[in-house]
């Protein structure tokens, strides 16, 4: 059983012996202060990536953190809900990343066929070049 609260959480340990203890973690309350994890602290760039991560306990990560613009990195254990939120900016960062690759292809494609058609209506293309 584990009970949570925004200061501490509390998860009930049952010992061999039968007996039951509470044990009880005090969060550090950082209001306002919320660092997103894909944002480095040293340059601002928005594109901190996880390099290696491990699973801490039931609800925290053991990440190791580096920034691709300034090779600045760090490494920590963090929330599940922090991980969870640069998880989702990792997603949407991929998504972007095809979506460029799916343009970029498009026009490469586009000014090949420009190109075989130019070859083509001068009459460069013979039955050899196949």
């Amino acid at each position: 059983m584990e009970e949570k609260s925004p200061n501490h959480s509390v998860h009930r340990i049952v010992l061999p012996s039968g007996r039951k203890i509470d044990v009880v973690r005090f969060h550090e309350s950082h209001a306002g202060a919320r660092h997103d994890l894909h944002v480095c602290p040293e340059c601002q760039c928005d594109m901190v990536q996880p390099i290696n991560w491990t699973e801490a306990s039931d609800e925290q990560w053991e990440l190791l953190l580096q920034c691709p613009n300034c090779d600045w990195s760090t490494e920590g254990v963090f929330e599940q809900a922090a991980v969870e939120d640069l998880e989702e900016r990792l997603d949407e960062g991929l998504a972007d990343l095809l979506s460029d690759l799916q343009r970029l292809t498009q026009a490469n494609m586009a000014e090949e066929i420009d190109r075989f058609l130019a070859a083509l209506q001068a009459d460069l293309i013979l039955p050899e070049d196949f």
